[in-house]
């Protein structure tokens, strides 16, 4: 049984979101014995990444990792490596193809935090991938194929062995979650 969910949100963005407030309610309300941790991640990827790794040291295991968009690509990488469950929501899939536009300054959507990405920040960041995803047997891509910032046949391309949903319509912030709510229940076991 999953003891932990770490769920890691999106590029520019915070724990204070509608999907992370939506799993919370859901999951609270029959998972007594699993807690869903929920961070603000740091804008810069290898303090997030530390962030991540300190994380999984202190919370009880085993562990399930879940994430949009960034927050995806990060719950990928660490659930292939600690092969746990993952369920990535609209995820960033490698190489982050057409990410370079956040190259220099950005702002936090959520925070008004204003930080900067070098080409150094955007090598770390695609060095944390594998070309070939490997978890596929322990993962749930929920996808919706209107996602106007990441191309979902690609995504499909690229999880291909895994469990895939597409829902047609939507859009990257991915408006099905309630109505993936049992789905992801039933996928984590809790």
């Amino acid at each position: 049984m999953v003891k932990t969910i770490l769920y890691f949100h999106g590029f520019a963005s915070s724990s204070d979101s509608e999907k992370a407030d939506i799993l919370k309610n859901y999951i609270s309300s029959f998972a007594k014995k699993t807690k869903l941790v929920i961070p603000d991640l740091n804008d810069n990827f290898q303090k997030a990444v530390k962030e991540i790794k300190q994380l999984i040291k202190s919370n009880e295991k085993p562990i399930a990792f879940m994430g949009s968009s960034l927050g995806g690509y990060y719950a990928a990488y660490f659930a292939s490596i600690n092969k746990s469950k993952a369920i990535l929501i609209n995820p960033a899939i490698p190489p982050l193809k057409d990410f370079d536009i956040h190259l220099g300054e950005n702002e936090n959507y959520s925070t008004g935090n204003k930080f900067k990405l070098t080409k150094e920040d955007m090598k770390f960041i695609r060095s944390i991938a594998f070309k070939k995803y490997t978890n596929s047997s322990n993962t749930l891509i929920l996808l919706e194929s209107k996602d106007e910032i990441l191309n979902y046949i690609e995504t499909s391309s690229y999880f291909k062995s895994s469990f895939i949903d597409i829902e047609f319509g939507g859009n990257h912030s991915y408006t099905s979650l309630g109505k993936k709510l049992r789905k992801i229940k039933n996928f984590l076991d809790i």
